[in-house]
């Protein structure tokens, strides 16, 4: 059997077309009403030593890491890959794409990952590398990127001075919480300020903060005291296409940028530093290997992920999905109705998960 926990009800559907080497009937979450019980909920329902456990992200089920460690049990994590979606995870988008790790997972720097494995060690052969570079050129082409949220727009900045982007980030994501000691976005654009005294910076809050989904929020005012600009509902092509250098703690905006030819500044470790890439604040000792950004593409968005054609419920490759993103985001941008459908459902959604919040902080 199978178990899965740390899988909210709403992505049970989505995620077992991305297993079809486990037998659908053999695949259980666990999603009992409190919590605390999810190791009896496991036990009751069959949890032995010749399981295979999976949990998502870096959420803490202890009882059940220590029986899967104890028993020698596989674990793997699962999170959201790199190429996501037209809209939000926090509103209940499905993903084209997962990574599904045996080690760690990405953005734990502190226990070496499988993308980690596959940075150190991997031999990149020439097709592989023309593949990166093709979908390189198409992302950069089409201007797509995880979300494919908002449209982009042409921004005016000065011509006569450096422009910095600064990403905002989810202030309780686990990838800051391990992989830039609990930075808050104010204290990186402090720190962006004075790395970058004479820059024009431009912040760009998360989305998923921007939309009130999770915790980050900075006030314009107080942004703006080190901040030139706060640009909020705009693609993020429209900031990249503008800026010299991103400042950021382990945002995928620096992955992003890398991809266009941006210098990175990186005050965290995220998967993409370390590489000979990016200018590092935090060194991380055990990355010794230099990667050109092909390499880097190649391993991250070709390699480790998992894609899901979402019409034929089956695994693809790449290109698939990006063909189904740059279609659905033209759909959606010259669609009207399809436009409120989804502001509508949005809306519906973040209510409902913020009465869901309400209640939990009661309980």
């Amino acid at each position: 059997m199978h178990y899965f926990f740390g899988f909210s009800y709403w992505k049970h559907q989505f995620t077992e077309p991305f297993f079809p080497e486990l037998n659908k009937k053999e695949i259980c979450f666990i999603n009992p009403f409190l919590k605390k019980n999810y190791f009896k909920l496991a036990m009751k329902k069959g949890l032995n030593e010749k399981a295979t456990v999976y949990i998502w992200g870096k959420k803490s089920f202890p009882l059940v890491e220590e029986y899967a460690k104890e028993h020698k049990l596989k674990l793997y994590r699962v999170e959201d890959g790199f190429i996501r979606s037209v809209g939000l995870g926090s509103d209940l988008t499905q993903p084209y794409s997962l990574v599904v790790d045996s080690k760690g997972i990405y953005f734990d720097p502190t226990n070496r990952s499988d993308l980690e494995h596959i940075l150190q060690t991997y031999t990149f052969d020439t097709a592989l590398l023309q593949r990166a570079k093709n979908v390189q050129n198409f992302l950069l082409q089409e201007k797509l990127s995880k979300y494919n949220l908002y449209e982009n727009i042409k921004l005016n900045v000065p011509k006569d001075q450096k422009i910095v982007l600064v990403p905002g980030q989810v202030e309780d994501d686990a990838s800051i919480r391990y992989g830039a000691n609990g930075m808050t976005n104010l204290m990186l654009l402090r720190l962006a300020r004075q790395n970058a005294k004479d820059a024009y910076i431009i912040y760009k809050p998360h989305p998923d903060v921007l939309v009130g989904n999770r915790v980050g929020h900075i006030e314009e005012k107080t942004a703006l005291e080190f901040a030139d600009e706060v640009v909020t509902e705009v693609g993020l092509e429209s900031v990249l296409e503008v800026a010299d250098e991103i400042h950021t703690m382990t945002s995928l905006v620096g992955f992003e940028a890398l991809m266009r030819g941006k210098k990175v500044f990186t005050y965290g470790m995220p998967f993409y530093a370390g590489w000979g890439l990016t200018k590092d604040t935090a060194k991380i000792k055990y990355r010794n290997r230099k990667l050109s950004v092909l390499e880097l593409i190649a391993a991250t968005l070709i390699i480790y992920p998992r894609y899901l054609d979402p019409n034929k419920k089956e695994l693809c490759q790449i290109e698939n999905v990006l063909y189904l993103l740059k279609n659905e985001k033209e759909l959606y941008q010259n669609a009207p109705c399809k436009k409120l459908q989804n502001k509508i459902r949005n809306y519906i959604s973040r209510k409902l998960q913020l009465i869901l919040r309400i209640i939990a902080m009661k309980g």
